[in-house]
């Protein structure tokens, strides 16, 4: 169950290997690296994870070497797919290796209300009582859900335990589902993490996002649950430049990548194609940018 779920929630890295085959021995090193930094779970098999680029065998293999990884952590997987039928067998697949429960985003095409509701109605009466996290994230999927829309939601599907808020911009969204009424489901937040100090203020649960320095998305939620916003102001700013970086969609996740193998999360930076290749002109940026980094947060030590 989701139903109580807080903290941060990273959203893995598929690693691969020189040659592009997945990369099994770091799905372990890079779990490790996140949890070392104080991940509380793990979304796999988002767009980020390139979930799309995995055949069905390879999704259903990353996702329990996850799980069994995680030490009892929960472990999220992405299952969005244009096919319901697909969709479904994702998720049995899923639930069955021992996911805590599955990411669902609406596909694009739907235009209306009316299509919207169905859709989720269908997808909940062919997969039954699956934990969910409903994802909100217009920039991918081009469909747009108003907050009453996805209250009604909420109300219609207890399924729905947990909502990733990412459309834009995200803080008055935030503030007007907690305004909403009804059952009350955790939010978190994605966008790279770029509005978590602002998101944390607004009420969200944690974040729920990617990045190379996993300790800054942990640190900043410690820090405001314990009442330090100041400090989780501090240390979210020296991270900033890097964080900006990281934010240019594939681009972004290749430079994570490449920041993660440096830091000896996974051996290899390799994106499955169709995915971005770091030019010299790329990889000096991410020289500068790690070494303000890590002259920033030694000044903060």
């Amino acid at each position: 169950m989701l139903t109580d779920i807080k903290g941060s929630f990273i959203i893995a890295q598929t690693p691969f290997d020189d040659r592009g085959a997945v990369d099994f021995d770091s799905i372990d090193s890079l779990t490790d690296f996140y949890i070392d930094h104080g991940a509380n779970g793990f979304v796999v098999l988002g767009v980020s994870g390139e979930g799309g680029k995995l055949t069905s065998e390879e999704a259903q293999q990353v996702s329990r070497r996850f799980i069994a990884r995680a030490g009892g952590r929960p472990v999220i997987v992405g299952v969005s797919n244009p096919s319901t039928a697909q969709l479904r067998l994702l998720t049995e697949q899923a639930m069955d290796g021992g996911a805590s429960g599955v990411m669902i985003a609406p596909p694009g095409g739907l235009r209306t209300e009316v299509e919207l509701l169905g859709y989720f109605a269908a997808v909940f009466d062919l997969i039954g009582d699956v934990p969910t996290v409903l994802q909100d994230f217009p920039g991918s999927t081009g469909v747009w859900m108003s907050v009453p829309s996805i209250l009604k939601l909420i109300d219609a599907h207890p399924q729905i335990q947990v909502v990733k808020e990412e459309d834009l911009p995200s803080l008055e969204k935030i503030t007007q589902l907690r305004a909403g009424g009804g059952r009350r489901v955790a939010i978190l937040t994605g966008n790279n993490g770029m509005y978590l100090p602002q998101e944390m203020e607004r009420g969200i649960d944690g974040p729920m996002a990617g990045f190379s320095h996993p300790e800054m998305l942990s640190g900043v939620y410690r820090l405001f649950t314990t009442g330090r916003a100041e400090e989780a102001h501090d240390l979210f700013d020296r991270y900033l430049p890097l964080l900006n970086y990281e934010a240019q969609g594939f681009w972004g996740v290749a430079a994570r990548k490449e920041v993660m193998r440096r830091r000896g999360a996974i051996r290899h930076a390799t994106m499955r194609v169709p995915g971005p290749r770091l030019s010299r002109d790329h990889l000096r940026e991410i020289d500068l940018l790690m070494q303000r980094v890590q002259r920033r947060v030694s000044e903060l030590a």
